[in-house]
Parts: C-alpha cells; sequence; structure tokens
C-alpha cells in the first residue's frame, strides 16, 4: 500500500510539511509506503475548461507544461491521498487549488479514476479560516468518491514560524490519530 501526500506551501520545510510528516510517520509504523510531492511553489496552471480529458479518456491534462500530469499518475497509483495546505486568507493555495481542478475533471473523465481511495486533508493555519480549506479538500474526496478518515479533531496545526506547530501539541496528536485511523482504514479496505 501507498499514500502520496501533495505539499501545497511554497516552503517545503515548513509548517504544512511538518504536519504531513507526522501522519507520515504513523502510516510507515503501520508498513505503510509514503511519497511526499511538493507542489506548493510551482507553476501549476488552473483548468481551462477545455474538456479534453473527456474527449482523449488517456487519465491525463492536455497542460503539460506542468506537474500535473505527474501528480495526476501518482494518484492513480496510490492507494491513499493527502493533500496539504497551509491557510491564505481562509482558503487553498493556488497550487492545490488548480491541482484539485485539474486531477478531479481528469478522474472524472476517466470512470472515477479515484474511487474508493482514501483522501485526508492537512491544514496548517496561523489563527482562523482553516475550516474552509479543509473544506475544499474534503469537497474534492466526497466528489471524487474516497473515502475519508477522521481523527480526534479537524485536521489542522496552528503556527506562523517555520518549526510553530510542533508547539500545537493537539494539532500534532491530531496528525499522529490521522495517520492511525488511515493506516486501519487502508488495511481495511486492502483485507
Amino acid at each position: 500500500m501507498k499514500v502520496v501526500a501533495f505539499n501545497g506551501s511554497p516552503r517545503k520545510d515548513g509548517n504544512t510539511a511538518a504536519l504531513i510528516k507526522h501522519v507520515l510517520s504513523e502510516l510507515e509504523k503501520e508498513g505503510i509506503e509514503t511519497e511526499i510531492v511538493q507542489v506548493g511553489g510551482k507553476s501549476i496552471h488552473g483548468c481551462t475548461a477545455c474538456a479534453k480529458c473527456f474527449e482523449n479518456k488517456d487519465q491525463k491534462c492536455v497542460i503539460e507544461k506542468d506537474i500535473v500530469n505527474d501528480c495526476i499518475a501518482k494518484m492513480a497509483e496510490a492507494d491513499g491521498i493527502i493533500l496539504a495546505t497551509p491557510t491564505y486568507f481562509a482558503d487553498l493555495t493556488p497550487e492545490i487549488k488548480a491541482l484539485i481542478d485539474r486531477a478531479g475533471f481528469v478522474a472524472k473523465a476517466n470512470d472515477e479514476l479515484f474511487r474508493r481511495k482514501v483522501g485526508a486533508a492537512v491544514v496548517a493555519v496561523r489563527r482562523a479560516g482553516s475550516i474552509h480549506a479543509f473544506d475544499s479538500i474534503n469537497h474534492f474526496f466526497t466528489i471524487s468518491q474516497m473515502i475519508i478518515p477522521g481523527s480526534s479533531y479537524w485536521n489542522m496545526g496552528i503556527g506562523l514560524a517555520e518549526g510553530d506547530v510542533e508547539k500545537d501539541e493537539e494539532g500534532v496528536w491530531t496528525m499522529e490519530t490521522l495517520g492511525q485511523n488511515m493506516a486501519w482504514l487502508l488495511k481495511k479496505i486492502n483485507a
């Protein structure tokens, strides 16, 4: 089994990455392979609504000048997908939003490519607004017919400066619990 996490923060080693690592650590303890893909800070074009993915049905977006098709391929191969973002004005980063839009259309065009995969949102936040970002990612998972594990709280960690989320004991515990629940669910689905 494998879980791929997509880090939507332009800060490769910032608070969002720290939260992801807490989730992945729990998955790895259960023998689940993990990978982090850096999407934040990359130039990712939004969906152009061309509908070529519905014509071609080749599990790809026709825009080939960025990493989205590589991300879609990793999503298709994975058993679990984590989408992680810092909170920007109570929302996702533009890179995660573009990935959601394009991957979502490609998945719909290709017989629900992500159906029954396990999906989890991870959100870093300074103070407030994280629930909207969390909901936006979960909307993608539910419309993609994915299965979402719960945790002990909403999947967010609080911090501003790099490393601050490590001081958020409840946030760290929430990520660890999420990793444990995700591992349990993946094992049940793949039994």
